[in-house]
């Protein structure tokens, strides 16, 4: 028995690594390799654990593609996509007002001249 909506939500979706690999696959269904070169941060292990915790949710759809496995959201997961998307901003905005750099954003800069 859950005493509140976000206790449900969290106990789903919750933690570092299960958000973050719901965030980049609301962008596109990804392969597994580029799934996982996407979560540098996560040991292999940890990784395989949190989809296959996403699939069982529902959350997450595992196809074969040969010769790849591609991973995309299930109707369910593209359920969180407002949420997730309201996660994403907040968190821009508040490494704009910290100071914080997102490795992600430096990627995505032009590379400065010498």
């Amino acid at each position: 028995m859950y005493h509140c909506p976000v206790e449900l939500a969290l106990d789903v979706v919750g933690g570092k690594w299960r958000a973050v690999i719901l965030a980049h696959l609301k962008q596109r269904p990804h392969h597994y390799g580029e799934l996982r070169r996407k979560v540098p941060g996560i040991s292999e292990k940890m990784f395989v654990q949190r989809l296959r915790e996403l699939q069982e949710a529902g959350l997450v759809a595992r196809a074969e593609v040969p010769p790849n496995v591609e991973y995309s959201l299930t109707e369910e997961g593209r359920s969180l996509g407002p949420a997730l998307q309201a996660l994403y901003d907040w968190g821009v905005q508040r490494a704009a007002r910290t100071g914080v750099v997102i490795a992600s954003d430096l990627d995505a800069r032009p590379a400065q001249q010498a």
